[in-house]
Formats: C-alpha cells, structure tokens, sequence
C-alpha cells in the first residue's frame, strides 16, 4: 500500500516539452571546463599541468578525505588550470582542456565476473575510483554514502521519481537504457545486503513504466512502485515515507530509518564502472523551458559550458528572463553561461519573464498556506519572521536545517514572500551563530 507524505503540491510540469525526441543527440564541445569540485567534501587537487596531454577517462583531479577524482571528458591538451565560474555560484580551480576531437580514451577494464563472485572493497573501490557521486544533484561521493550503508540497511531505493517540472533527465534515461539502471541496483544490492529492492517511479512516466514492467520479469527480485505524481515526491526522505511508511527524524539521514536511496542515474554510473571500467566522463541534461528554441535531452560530456549547449539546443529566445542549472524549483540561477555542466547537472533550463514572480512588496497574509504544503513539517512563515529578526535560538527551534528548499512555500504564497531565500540565509545565520 502506497503511503503519502505530508503536504506537497502539483505544480504544472511541462515535461512534454523535452519528451519528444527519443534518440539523445551527444554533445562534444571544442573546450571542456572541468571543476575540481564536483562533490560534497574536499576538493580535488589537479594531476596534470598546463601542456600536458590527457586521454579521455584520464583520472586529472583527486584528494583525500571525503573526496572522490574527476576524469578528462575529451582527450586533448591542458590549457590552463584557473579559477573559474561554476554553477553553484563560486569560482572553482577547474582544468581546461582543448579537444582534439581524436577521442582518444584510457583503455577500459570490464569485469570478466558475475556480481556474486565480486568483493565488495573491490565494488566500492571501483565506485570510487569511477568518480561517481549522487547524480540526482546531491553529489554526495557514492562509496562514501554506500559504505555508511553497509549492515544498516532493510531496503535499497532507486529515485526516478524526477519531480521538478521540465525535467526529463532520468525518464529518457528509463525509456532508452534501463537494463543498466537496474544491474546497478544488483551490484549494490551484493555491497549492501538489503532485503528489499524498489525502483520508484510517478506515474506521468507512463511510457517508461511500461518498458520497465516488460523487462522486470527478470529482475524478479526488484520491485516497481509506480507513485502518484506529486513534489517533491523524489527527495529522499518523502520517497522513503511514501514507500515505507517510515519518516526520517529531524536532523537524521535515511540510513536511521534502515533506508537508502540513490537515483537512477547513479546507478547507471554504478553499472558502466564496475561491468565496464568506465568512469563518470558525460551524463544525460535536460535543456528545456519556453526560451529555448530546441528543448530536448542531450549526452554532455562534463566540462561543456551552458553556452556551448545552450547552442546546440537552437538558441536562446531573445525575451530569456533567466537560465537555470536544475529545475525551477529547486535550481540555481546563473549570471554567467560560461559556467561549466558537472556530474550533478541534470538540466540547464531557459525561462521567460516569470509573471508570478517575487512582489515588490511582499506581505505575509498568515494564511497558513506555506505551512500546509510543507513536506518537512515546518512553519515557513515563522523561519521568514525570525530570519528577518536576527533569532538565531527561535530558527533552531523551529528546525531551520531540517528545511530541504523544495520551494513549496513559495510556490503557494499568495503574498509573493521570498521564503526559501530568507530560510537559506536563516541557516547561515544559525551556523555562524554556532561558530562564535
């Protein structure tokens, strides 16, 4: 039986927009710009100097600690090693490489062994060396979050469930190549042991539904949960209430509730490392919105700047209000197109002039709507209220880290308050308070 989670709401999708070509088109710029910070944690130090000569698949960035390499997705020769814009909004050192457009690749090492017969340091060895992270845009190092997970865990997650409206990343992913989302999910069942495998997808999806329940009948032993579409169904802790019945407490990570949860296109990347010997070198973007003149999804090699694909997508409208790197939801938007796509972009979304925006004067009617919604169980009018006031004790009693910036209070606010901006700031205003 499917269990809701709390609030929520149903924003238009508008996913039909990117769906209708089926056959990816790849995406090899003449210059890749590659971060050094790809990931939550340390970041990588570079391995390669200005002239040298890489292959694709070459490891040229790694660290220790909580950290995990970054490969050259395009072989070539190193231009520069500079800081440079990224899409969090920082400058990164990042390795600049000019294609050769030869395509020369570091030989592959495939695995010539079943998944049973595999060791488990050598999976999560692999994994790591891979440079896979979470690549539904947490980023979270994917050895680190498996190893946690190890002996802890009753059921293991894929997400599909691809809830920000535009978005298309993961169901062209289920639509085209989903054998290897789903040996992924067997190679990470023999890590993690789990007595129970789910591949959790919304039911707009209908296409990739049906392709699923043909090809499960052998992976009897994954199951597909095809959910009531609703946002934020794919975070974590809501898909894990939905699917489970258990909810995460404040403060805690899935694995508290015997859980874990990793997108699909993490798997995918699990796959190609361990049967193939590939590491994370492109991934598939969705590049949508009423501004853009080709929506479709594309094969990006990492390091292409927005710029490049946002040219190869037809251009942009000459009214583009804004260009986003994630959804409208949730994405942060960029000031500069030369910012390059990383392992955790899963779409570059090109908007009009929003009509619905912020108001000029904002004004909180306290009407409860932001409340309502609230999949966290928050009170959104009350984190703005203190944020404002400097209260850094009353935002933590009001669990302000707990907020995960869904955007569904500001989506509901008919007095066009900037909540998720104020909350943001509220966090930073308890973390600096905590420093002193």
């Amino acid at each position: 039986m499917k269990r809701l989670f709390f609030g929520g709401i149903h924003p238009k999708y508008n996913k039909e927009m990117s769906t209708g070509v089926t056959a990816f088109r790849r995406v090899t710029p003449a210059r890749v710009v590659i971060p050094m910070v790809q990931h939550i944690g340390a970041p990588c130090v570079p391995l390669v100097a200005v002239g040298d000569k890489v292959l694709r698949g070459q490891k040229i960035g790694d660290g220790e600690g909580l950290c995990v390499p970054v490969h050259a997705s395009v072989s070539g020769v190193v231009a520069a090693i500079e800081p440079h814009p990224h899409p969090s909004g920082r400058q990164v050192l990042s390795v600049v490489i000019q294609n050769d457009f030869r395509d020369e690749t570091v030989p592959a090492e495939p695995c010539d062994k079943c998944v049973e017969e595999l060791d488990n340091d050598d999976i999560l060895h692999t994994i790591r060396e891979a440079g896979i992270v979470g690549m539904g845009g947490a980023a979270f190092p994917g050895s680190v979050k498996a190893l946690s997970a190890m002996g802890h865990v009753d059921t293991l997650i894929a997400n599909a469930c691809e809830c920000e409206p535009y978005i298309t990343a993961d169901d062209s992913l289920l639509r085209t190549n989903p054998e290897q989302v789903l040996e992924g999910m067997r190679i990470l069942r023999k890590v993690l042991a789990p007595e129970r495998l789910v591949l959790a997808v919304e039911d707009n999806k209908q296409e990739a539904i049906r392709i699923l329940r043909t090809l499960m009948t052998s992976y009897p032993e994954i199951e597909l949960a095809v959910l009531p579409t609703r946002y934020p169904q794919g975070a974590e802790k809501q898909l894990i209430q939905s699917l489970t019945g258990r909810e995460v407490p404040p403060g805690q990570l899935p694995v508290s509730v015997n859980c874990a949860v990793f997108n699909v296109s993490t798997f995918v990347a699990i796959c190609r490392a361990v049967e193939l010997g590939v590491p994370v070198t492109s991934r598939i973007v969705t590049v949508s919105g009423e501004a853009i003149r080709d929506p479709q999804n594309f094969i990006v090699r990492i390091g292409t700047t927005f710029h490049d694909l946002i040219e190869v997508a037809g251009g942009l409208n000459d009214a583009t209000e804004r260009v986003i790197s994630g959804g409208p939801m949730m994405g942060i938007a960029q000031s500069d197109l030369s910012v390059p796509v990383v392992k955790a972009t899963n779409s570059v979304l090109c908007l009009l002039k929003d009509r619905n925006g912020a108001a000029e004067n904002p004004v909180c009617l306290r009407c409860g709507k932001c409340v309502s919604v609230c999949p966290m169980r928050l009170q959104p009018l009350y984190l703005y209220r203190f944020e404002k006031a400097g209260n850094a004790a009353e935002l933590e009693r009001l669990r302000v880290m707990d907020c995960i910036e869904c955007g569904s209070c500001a989506f509901t606010c008919p007095g066009k308050l900037p909540l998720v901006e104020r909350i943001r700031k509220g966090k930073q205003l308890l973390k600096e308070a905590k420093s002193k």
